[in-house]
Order: structure tokens, then C-alpha cells, then sequence
């Protein structure tokens, strides 16, 4: 590190942008897993309906055949009922939120098909590089040194840089090739940037991406924006164009 009035090192800047980038690569792969996470609690509340019959039947066929002279204990069966009359109302009340959440989802999914082929602002890591190019914008404390770190969505950094920054709102754009100067593929790639605080010591700075949407998806937690390959959060938008 530097005095306490100047800013970290460039190459120390880089090395944590790097890490960073790596990093929010980790996050948004195991944010993609939870969708198959969200696929088996459906599965495993369908199996506790079925459950739940299964009990009815074997309970009525017990009943039938049981001996009159020595009856199943009415304790046992008051407990089973009404644990599983409870098992039941939760089914029922969860069947009701998902049908209530997707009919949002779907409300939300019909306003957000507006915005296919508007360029739009989103407050995310997530980077997508459409046409050959990609473009993000952040704040900075003070002038100096940032660094810009790139990932694939496998978290293998492709492009990393430092740039000199002002005070305040800066723009960066990509031309999408990698430090070795090979275009790359158009696809959902993940950014971090790194600066330094007034202070003087290293802080995250929050970007924000800019890209033209091509889609809307719904996914695990809610509509998603597509810009290309990159999926985003509909909440995660911060601004769109008029044209």
C-alpha cells in the first residue's frame, strides 16, 4: 500500500479485481444450480400430496379389516389425522402461493416484452457482450488508478486492464477481445472493478452494464432480463431508452 492520501498499487488493485471477477463467476453459477434446487422442492411437495393419499387408503383399509373386539388405539389415530390434516393445508397453502407468484411473474413477464430491443442499465456483474463490444460505467471516490477484471462464466479471466479513473461517474467500454488481442464469442461474461477510497485503501466499486435486451425469461426467483447470453435480474435495472 501507499501513504494513506495516495491509492493501492495498480498491481495490487488488478490482482484483487481478478479475484473478484473469479469470484462473481462462483456466485452466478450457483445462483444458475438453484433453479434444479427450486425443481425438487416442487417434486418433494408433490410427493407429500401423494403421501398424504397413500395414508387415507392405508387408514380406510385399516378400519375395514380391523378386529372389532380389539380396535386400533383412537389416540394413534386422532395424532396421525391431525398431523396429517396439517401436512395437508400446508400443500394446499403452497399450491395457492405458487399459483399467486407465477401469475405475477406472468403480469411482470407481459410489461417487461416492452422492453425487447431497448438498451437498458442494469446494476449487475453480470456483462454482456453483444455485437463485439460491451459497456459498464461506475463511480469512483477519487482519481487514480482502477482496475477492470473480466471473466468467462467459468470463472477464466479474459480480459484484465488499469485504467485511470476521475472522480465520479467514469464509462468504460470493451471491444471484446481477450489480452491476448483474439475476439471473443458474444456471451455472458462477468466484470469487477476495483478502486481506491479516499482514504486510500481498496474498495469494490459497483458497476453498472449497459446492453440491448433480446428476451424475457422467467427463472427460479422471479423475470429475468436477457441481454444476449447474460440473464439479469428484471430488479436489477436501473434505466432504459426511449428508442
Amino acid at each position: 500500500m501507499v501513504s494513506s492520501v495516495g491509492t493501492i498499487n495498480s498491481t495490487s488493485l488488478l490482482n484483487q479485481a481478478i479475484s473478484a471477477a473469479k469470484s462473481n463467476a462462483a456466485t452466478n453459477a450457483a445462483a444458475a444450480s438453484s433453479s434444479t434446487t427450486s425443481s425438487s422442492s416442487s417434486s418433494s411437495l408433490s410427493s407429500l400430496g401423494g403421501n398424504f393419499n397413500q395414508f387415507l387408503t392405508l387408514l380406510t383399509t385399516q378400519l375395514q379389516h380391523q378386529d372389532p373386539s380389539n380396535p386400533t388405539s383412537t389416540d394413534s389415530f386422532t395424532a396421525e389425522l391431525a398431523q396429517f390434516a396439517g401436512v395437508q393445508q400446508q400443500v394446499q397453502t403452497n399450491t395457492n402461493l405458487t399459483s399467486l407468484i407465477s401469475a405475477t411473474q406472468d403480469n411482470q413477464m407481459a410489461s417487461a416484452v416492452s422492453l425487447i430491443g431497448k438498451t437498458t442499465t442494469a446494476s449487475t456483474s453480470s456483462l454482456p457482450l453483444q455485437s463485439g463490444s460491451a459497456s459498464l460505467s461506475f463511480t469512483a471516490p477519487q482519481a487514480g488508478d482502477v482496475a477492470i477484471a473480466i471473466t468467462d462464466s467459468k470463472g477464466n479471466v479474459v480480459k484484465s486492464e488499469t485504467i485511470d479513473a476521475s472522480v465520479g461517474t467514469n464509462t468504460w467500454t470493451w471491444d471484446g477481445k481477450n489480452n491476448a488481442g483474439t475476439q471473443l464469442s458474444n456471451g455472458a461474461y462477468m466484470v469487477a472493478v476495483e478502486g481506491s477510497s479516499t482514504d486510500g485503501t481498496s474498495v469494490s466499486l459497483p458497476t453498472t452494464v449497459t446492453g440491448t435486451v433480446t428476451g424475457v425469461s422467467k427463472g427460479s426467483s422471479g423475470v429475468n432480463i436477457d441481454m444476449g447470453d447474460a440473464i439479469i435480474d428484471i430488479s436489477d435495472l436501473t434505466g432504459f431508452s426511449s428508442t
